[in-house]
């Protein structure tokens, strides 16, 4: 019943000990809500679900508090105001709700508390005169900036030195600070921005300030466990833990980060034409649980690669469990061997070893574990794909080309439904197709 934790503050594997025995508390970084999640902001959200998950299993679901805050207030957000010409709450609140609806078509439940960042601002605010007061922070040109100098083990999560940081990151350089390396706790909003009153005029509240605030509000003065993607590493997480034990707060216990996702190798950027949402996949016939696996394959301090070839494989190993656990009935309780490679810091490369094996052994506890992973096996029907009128049309240029001697057409539209992820099969009793394990409706387009 051992759960181990890798804790990115010790650099070690560590076995988990709540603070309040029996009681799981955890705080993880969300999104900032101005467009939708691309594929790399899944990957925290499903890393931590499982997670969640893990505690939700060991304590009892009434005994796990799970945070994650949308970031509503953000000049990104402001940006995007600006550019189209919509109001902010309108961006936001049709953001989070695609976040929600891409999430949970991932198979993501969703968080005890989901905090936006604007409901918190008075709880900022008094974090903010806190820090000044215990001479932590200080008001220049009508923002409030911490002191990084003023905590001793700052820079001790990321492994750095402030003068290490200095020489080698690139930072504000601004007047009104003491240090270069100090952060922004408050800064001034003119009259077209969002702002609220303040001690120190209107304004509104840095990135790092708001969740140390949303944290402590909502779980306290010291919580088990904050997670986030590795480039939260420095300076979110490094600052958050400044201010907030600067503060007085015991704050979070372990760190865990889960490792950046690539696409077919590379880096996904939009220049590279390798960038995509969640949406996108999901538009183009990807099942969400099919994106789901492929994510929770690689374990989470790895990178995780996505490719066209996990994605088919992934969509061949839950049609073939699917197959297996038709009209079964989920055995009592999750398979043991199973939590206990999960326990072992999110083992999940160990864990799906262990559901191949169930899946030719076992399939009533395949059928438990994979529900405690939410796994459905809901995937949609490759059979019911009507792709009758690509057929017609190969059959018809085959028949053409019979005459003819001159095969370019047909082979043409072979490779470009192959593409697709159409299986074809031509016999001289006409044509046959049908969609393939990576079937993608939208390579369709412009075949006919």
């Amino acid at each position: 019943m051992t759960i181990k934790l890798y804790n990115t503050a010790t650099r070690a594997k560590q076995v988990f000990t709540p603070l309040e025995e029996g009681k799981a508390s955890m705080y993880v970084c969300g999104p900032t809500v101005y467009e939708r999640a691309h594929l790399g902001n899944a990957r925290p959200v499903l890393v931590f679900d499982l997670l969640f998950r893990l505690l939700r299993h060991e304590y009892g679901a009434e005994n796990v508090r799970y945070v994650r805050n949308f970031t509503d207030v953000d000049d990104k957000i402001n940006a995007r105001a600006a550019e189209t010409g919509r109001e902010i709450s309108q961006i936001t609140d049709e953001t989070i709700g695609w976040f929600l609806e891409d999430m949970g078509a991932l198979g993501a439940l969703e968080p005890t508390d989901a905090p936006r960042a604007t409901a918190y601002i008075g709880a900022m605010i008094a974090m903010i005169e806190q820090l000044i007061a215990k001479g932590h922070a200080y008001e220049a040109s009508g923002h409030v900036l911490f002191k990084v100098r003023s905590y001793a083990e700052y820079g001790q999560l990321s492994g750095r030195s402030v003068d290490d940081m200095i020489a080698g990151a690139r930072v504000e350089v601004a007047p009104y600070k003491e240090d270069p390396m100090d952060f922004v706790l408050w800064k001034p909003s003119s009259d077209d921005l969002p702002g609220w009153d303040s001690p120190w005029g209107r304004g509104r509240p840095g990135w790092h300030i708001e969740c140390s605030a949303m944290a402590h509000d909502i779980l306290g003065e010291a919580f088990d466990i904050h997670g986030g993607g590795n480039d939260l590493t420095f300076p979110h997480h490094e600052n958050e833990i400044a201010q907030s034990k600067c503060a007085g707060h015991g704050f979070a216990q372990i760190w865990m980060h889960n490792e950046m996702l690539q696409v077919e190798g590379k880096k996904m950027s939009k220049s590279l034409g390798n960038f995509f949402t969640v949406r996108d996949l999901l538009d183009q016939g990807v099942p969400g649980e099919v994106i789901r696996f492929v994510m929770l394959s690689t374990h989470y301090r790895k990178p995780m690669d996505w490719t066209e070839a996990k994605r088919g494989e992934a969509e061949k190993t839950l049609r073939k469990w699917a197959e297996v656990c038709v009209d079964v009935e989920p055995a009592a309780s999750v398979d043991a061997a199973f939590m206990d490679t999960l326990r072992d810091d999110l083992n999940m490369p160990g864990a799906l070893a262990r559901l191949r094996e169930l899946a030719g052994s076992d399939s009533s506890a395949l059928k438990a574990t994979l529900d405690f992973l939410g796994f459905t096996l809901a995937l949609p029907d490759q059979e019911a794909i009507d792709l009758s009128t690509y057929a017609a049309a190969l059959a018809d240029l085959r028949t053409q080309a019979m005459v003819s001697k001159n095969f370019e057409h047909v082979d043409a539209m072979k490779t470009a439904l192959l593409a697709a992820g159409v299986e074809v099969r031509m016999s001289k009793d006409g044509v046959e197709l049908s969609a393939g394990s990576g079937f993608d409706p939208a390579k369709l387009a412009g075949v006919l």
